[in-house]
């Protein structure tokens, strides 16, 4: 049996970072993680150059059934001090769009980051280990199939459900439940939406298309890129919508965030009357756009010269064309979700501390628990910023 201060229970952003700060504290900290290495996550993020945190973080940027929970945690431990932490070991960066930070090499460089913070903090790293059980009496005791650890403070760090050949599982949402914590209802979240149906083939025709448009879900629309798939929508554009839809509900697409469809429309009609719809429409969008459209937008229209379509069928198009109902048929799910949403619910943890207001000495950090960001870096924000909060306290 080995004692430690404190053990942290799972080796990706929130974990890493919470040992990080335990251990330059003094306290002798051990990580398990349960995969082959350490930061696996991290490594494929972003494309493979890690988009490690946002300019513009603010709480606005996360959904919570409790939005105010984050707020102590991102104010405590905000993005320029990952900033300075990336800066500090020379890392080269730069802001893609949005703020969106990205190293400029890889992944790899906010991995070696935070090993070798962990090194200088003295922090133990066990892999490959599978965690049997966990109890606790005056301190926790973990057990894996070569050991048994012992300490007073326990960080949950384990993630979610996303992506579960990365290594998400719901063995936290288990260990919450058996300290008598509640764990919200859990679905994927910045994932594709699908689609069946006319829709559908609609999609498949357009894979691999990608324009500027805006989606709205529950009264949140996100204008951004949005790429046509086999299946549905991606696209950063669907990846945030998802996270607000649920299933049964319509989204609208706007086809031409930002202009006027009706006035463009009436404008042309009046100064070229001969010319046709479709010709028109293909020099706002795609010409495959609109030829895959015709069927289901302005079917018998296409081909019509403008003078011929009455005003008011024009003005219904443009409606549609900034406000046309779909309704998908669902999400690809955990497997290619980026986050899950729901978790260990915030009502019974610290919002300074991430402690368990159930048992003293236990943590919930990063994606386990329910608070989830906007695509563009401000998950690994959560993760850097409730991991400290938490080694700061352990």
């Amino acid at each position: 049996m080995k004692d430690y201060d404190v053990i942290v229970i799972g080796g990706g952003a929130a974990g890493l970072m919470s040992a990080i700060a335990a251990g330059g504290r003094g306290r002798r900290v051990l990580v398990l993680e349960r995969s082959n290495r350490i930061g696996k996550k991290i490594l494929m993020s972003g494309g493979g150059r890690c988009n490690f945190t946002n300019l513009h973080c603010e709480p606005a940027c996360f959904v919570s059934a409790n939005p105010h929970f984050c707020i102590s945690a991102l104010s405590r431990y905000t993005q320029w001090d990952f900033i300075a932490l990336v800066e500090k070991h020379g890392i080269p960066y730069h802001e893609k769009s949005a703020g969106q930070l990205f190293c400029d090499r890889s992944s790899k460089d906010i991995v070696t980051l935070l090993e070798s913070e962990c090194k200088s903090a003295g922090v133990d790293i066990e892999t490959r280990c599978d965690i049997g059980a966990v109890t606790h009496t005056d301190r926790f005791s973990v057990r894996t199939a070569e050991a048994e650890y012992r300490a007073a403070s326990l960080i949950v760090a384990t993630g979610g459900l996303s992506i579960p050949k990365m290594g998400g599982s719901d063995f936290g949402y288990r260990l919450a439940r058996q300290f008598g914590h509640e764990v919200r209802d859990t679905r994927a979240g910045l994932v594709p939406l699908t689609f069946t149906g006319a829709f559908r083939e609609t999609t498949a025709a357009l894979a691999g298309v990608s324009i500027p448009a805006s989606l709205s879900a529950a009264g949140v629309t996100f204008t951004d890129d949005l790429l046509f798939t086999h299946r549905g929508l991606s696209g950063p554009a669907a990846l945030q919508v998802s996270s607000f839809w649920l299933p049964g509900e319509p989204l609208l697409l706007d086809l031409l965030p930002g202009a006027d469809a009706a006035s463009l429309l009436l404008a042309a009609k009046a100064a070229q009357p001969r010319k046709r719809l479709r010709t028109v429409l293909a020099a706002c969008l795609p010409g495959a756009l609109v030829a895959a459209l015709q069927g289901l937008l302005f079917a018998g229209h296409a081909e019509t010269p403008l003078g011929g379509i009455p005003d008011q069928a024009l003005s219904a198009l443009a409606r549609t064309l900034h406000g046309w109902q779909l309704r998908p048929s669902g999400t690809e799910g955990y497997r290619t979700a980026e986050v899950t949403l729901g978790g260990v619910d915030t009502t019974g943890l610290s919002s300074q501390t991430m402690a368990s207001q159930n048992v003293p000495g236990l943590y919930f950090v990063g994606e386990v628990v329910d608070v989830t960001g906007f695509l563009g870096g401000f998950n690994f924000q959560w993760a850097w910023a409730s991991g400290h909060a938490a080694g700061m306290a352990a």
